[in-house]
């Protein structure tokens, strides 16, 4: 009898310990689109006449709604081969922390794009964010771009030490760094990615037509990346450079001699002149007066 009833409740036993089948998991939730519009003081470089060798410089207004803008943030890892690049980082980032907090408060979506790093945010909402945006196929094949040689390079340290690591276990590479400064925040409907396909997707499927990019080595990531400036304005982004958050790898023994700032500067100009205008960071942490009103239907 006793036999019998272990073998009556044994099913509805199993049936209880059995694993309830898993449902889809929920989209992950994006930015709401709000209304706002940014004022952009932009600069470019022309040769005028062309030929001439004479350099006009021009500023023009640009508006961009909050709502069709994202900001990528570059590169600004934890560390670097480069200590004193790495030190100049450290410094930029809490400026660079206030600068992205107002663009998000306003509206405009956050990219960060710290390469090498992306084992170390798997599984973070921002990180998936980025990566479930459907493939968006692109005319071009979207991948990073060759270094311009004749752009001024280098390390400032006094010894150039070559990295030997072993770097951390969650970095792709024998590199140091990790993850980005933690100086910036990463919080609430921002992203997290290294690709530049994952990135373009993600900004089609958004509506997201115009890109400020932040961060460094203006000479090396910021214009080559998959995500860099060359790419993404091939891929039709309007790009701008945000000149008082990015500094260049560079070592002022190399030509043409300068100091770190003006060997900065010297790129920023190559990039007015050639790919896309530049503008300060103060101009992505106000809109116009009156576009954030609620908007009639």
């Amino acid at each position: 009898m006793q036999r019998r009833s272990f073998l009556t409740i044994l099913p509805g036993a199993l049936a209880l310990a059995a694993p309830a089948p898993q449902s889809d998991p929920e989209p992950l939730p994006n930015r709401p689109k709000v209304p706002g519009t940014l004022s952009l003081l932009a600069r470019r470089r022309r040769e005028q006449p062309p030929g001439s060798g004479k350099i006009q410089i021009s500023e023009e207004v640009r508006r961009w709604e909050v709502a069709q803008t994202a900001i990528i943030i570059c590169d600004m890892w934890d560390t670097h081969t480069c200590l004193t690049a790495a030190q100049r980082v450290a410094v930029m980032a809490p400026r660079m922390n206030q600068v992205v907090s107002a663009a998000r408060n306003l509206g405009v979506m956050i990219i960060h794009a710290p390469s090498d790093t992306m084992k170390y945010y798997e599984g973070r909402p921002e990180r998936k964010r980025m990566q479930s945006a459907p493939m968006v196929l692109s005319p071009i094949p979207i991948r990073a771009t060759p270094q311009d040689p004749e752009l001024p390079g280098g390390c400032s340290d006094p010894v150039n030490k070559k990295y030997i690591g072993p770097g951390p276990a969650t970095t792709r590479g024998n590199y140091p760094w990790e993850q980005e400064h933690r100086a910036i925040d990463i919080i609430g409907y921002d992203g997290i990615s290294e690709s530049g396909q994952e990135i373009s997707n993600f900004c089609k499927q958004e509506g997201i037509t115009n890109i400020a990019i932040m961060g460094v080595h203006t000479n090396i990531c910021i214009l080559n990346r998959s995500f860099g400036i060359r790419m993404m304005t091939r891929l039709g982004f309007k790009m701008v450079l945000v000149r008082d958050l990015t500094d260049a790898g560079y070592d002022s023994r190399r030509t043409p001699f300068v100091s770190q700032t003006r060997g900065t500067e010297l790129i920023v100009e190559h990039i007015e002149a050639n790919w896309c205008p530049s503008i300060v960071s103060d101009d992505l942490t106000r809109v116009i007066p009156g576009s954030a009103d609620p908007r009639e239907n």
